[in-house]
């Protein structure tokens, strides 16, 4: 059996330009890295923004297990079905990140024949995004530590430093740090952190922002630290936004790639959904929608995280309504849920399939409680049963969702037009009547409770002192209006990655809290959740190996 990448190097690609026009889009209106990769140009979205909206359609997930679900494989196969059946539609996806290429998760492009393509630049370097949010954000820390060093006009206090350094890898030694150490000449000492790029707020930022002077505005309100007297400094006190925008100015513009049956791909940002909003950029998305009449994306992780998100915070400010949601969930996970060990997933085991249902059964009513139309797919393996299938599908059509099983790992878009067809029905007969659940006049406390026990199914929450202390200063400085960010594990509908199924009984609880000024939004960091990974035993890395012809191997 052949692996992803040797899938995709097997491919014959598009020229870009060739993609691009399916969409209707000028070469001169492609800013080219060369023959396969280019950026959308600022005059293209001018161009269109007047065309009538396509389709929004969000896939997301159960619960990742060891087993695998699929999300992005669902979603390449679901756009390259689309193709097949002559319709125009875009895929408006994330940029994987290098901290879990070598960690444990590896590459991000979905598998099977359902990938987009050149496979190895998107999980490498692509075209730079991550690079330049990188080193936008260690400028503003640059600049931060001089200003301190240079007389600290604005009286920061260095106790109260809150920007964070960052680096797309796993490094968990970076976590906690002192810097300054040496000389006088070397800076003050104080202790500083690291995370993982994608869980940076200049990420998040760079996600949510409209234009060039949106994210102007945003950059320069990011909270950097607080002042003796506990106001807070921003990048514009520290003069840092033009410098930052400068590094920032290509990122910001949207990626086109394809799939390996040509569909076309926007692929832009990639904020993780564990600590981040896990969603890809709002300029993708809303491009993708005037250049299409379908756009399927995706936001990362189960539904508890990526979904909620999704809904919650990106389509809330940016004014987005999806039509549809795609639900992905596989036999194998459901059993795993259902206390399978891994090295049992192959065999028929009804029983427990109908004991980790349930994991399934709660991020449908999930889906159901923000008012858009559900249809639940199961990625299909070789190993599953009919009379497994059969249980599944009954059980969804008894809580209102159409199914389809996807066979897009296998066949591409081929075996992905059952799903396609499930979905066309279900926008021409169900109208999606979204709503976030939760309004932005409650207070950040009972947004937070909203989320754990309406998604979570949550008794309550607890709160440390810090946090507390914390949530009461970011309610005094205005920003109380904020929607939530959760940062929690993905493993569980939990706080603790042990609890499968559908837990009960349980109290989520939060560790710390601290507001994203300039991406909008309150992170509540819950459990033993980390902002910066660190790498297993056995690193993907340790695979990953390229040949004397340039030829890269190991990246799944």
């Amino acid at each position: 059996m052949k692996t992803d990448i040797q899938i995709a190097q097997e491919a014959e690609m598009l020229p870009i330009r060739e993609v691009a026009a399916q969409l209707e889009i000028a070469e001169d209106d492609l800013e080219l890295y060369g023959k396969y990769k280019a950026k959308l140009s600022d005059e293209l979205m001018e161009k269109v923004k007047d065309n009538k909206d396509g389709k929004l359609i969000l896939v997301t997930a159960i619960n990742p297990t060891p087993a695998g679900e699929g999300k992005t494989t669902t979603s390449v196969g679901l756009g390259e079905a689309f193709g097949k059946m002559g319709k125009k539609a875009v895929l408006a996806l994330r940029e994987p990140s290098l901290g879990p290429c070598f960690g444990i998760k590896g590459g991000a492009a979905g598998g099977g024949y359902a990938q987009v393509v050149p496979m190895e630049d998107l999980n490498l370097h692509f075209t730079g995004d991550f690079h330049a949010i990188t080193s936008a954000n260690n400028l503003l820390a640059a600049l931060l530590d001089n200003h301190i060093q240079q007389g600290n006009e604005l009286q920061i206090d260095p106790r109260q430093v809150v920007w964070k350094r960052c680096l797309d890898m796993n490094d968990r030694v970076l976590r906690n740090i002192v810097v300054g150490l040496g000389s006088k000449m070397d800076g003050m000492v104080r202790e500083d952190h690291f995370v993982i790029t994608v869980a940076s707020e200049i990420m998040a930022v760079l996600c949510l922002a409209d234009d060039m002077a949106d994210l102007k505005k945003r950059l320069g309100r990011m909270i950097v630290a607080y002042n003796f007297a506990g106001k807070p400094v921003t990048a514009g006190d520290l003069q840092a936004t033009g410098a930052m925008a400068a590094l920032l100015k290509d990122a910001l513009k949207p990626n086109l790639i394809q799939t390996l049956e040509h569909t076309p791909a926007i692929i832009h940002g990639g904020p993780f959904a564990n600590i981040a909003h896990g969603c890809n950029s709002v300029r993708a998305t809303k491009t993708a929608l005037k250049l299409a009449d379908y756009v399927i994306t995706e936001a990362g992780f189960g539904a508890d995280l990526g979904a909620e998100k999704f809904l919650n915070i990106k389509c809330r400010m940016a004014g987005l309504k999806p039509d549809a949601v795609v639900l992905v969930a596989t036999v194998r996970a459901l059993k795993y849920n259902g206390g399978v060990p891994k090295a049992e997933l192959s065999q028929e085991n009804l029983q427990a399939l109908q004991k980790g249902i349930v994991n399934l059964e709660k991020h449908i009513e999930n889906l159901q409680k923000f008012g858009v139309p559900v249809v639940v797919t199961l990625n299909s393996f070789i190993t599953d049963t009919q009379a497994e299938t059969d249980y599944i599908e009954q059980f969804c059509r008894e809580r209102g969702c159409e199914f389809a099983l996807s066979e897009v790992w296998e066949k591409g878009g081929e075996g992905g037009i059952a799903l396609a067809e499930k979905v066309l029905e279900t926008l021409e007969n169900k109208e999606s009547n979204f709503k976030p659940i939760y309004e932005n006049c409650l207070s950040l406390t009972e947004k937070i409770e909203t989320v754990a026990k309406e998604i979570y199914g949550a008794d309550g929450v607890s709160y440390s002192p810090s946090a507390e202390k914390e949530l009461k200063r970011i309610e005094e400085l205005g920003m109380g209006d904020f929607p939530v960010c959760m940062a929690k594990t993905q493993y569980s509908l939990s706080d603790d990655q042990t609890k499968l199924g559908r837990p009960q009984g349980f109290t989520v609880n939060v560790r710390e809290i601290y507001v994203s000024a300039g991406a909008g939004f309150v992170v509540a960091v819950t459990g033993a959740i980390m902002t910066m990974p660190g790498l297993g035993k056995t690193p993907a890395a340790y695979g990953i190996d390229v040949d004397d012809s340039g030829v890269i191997t190991g990246l799944f």
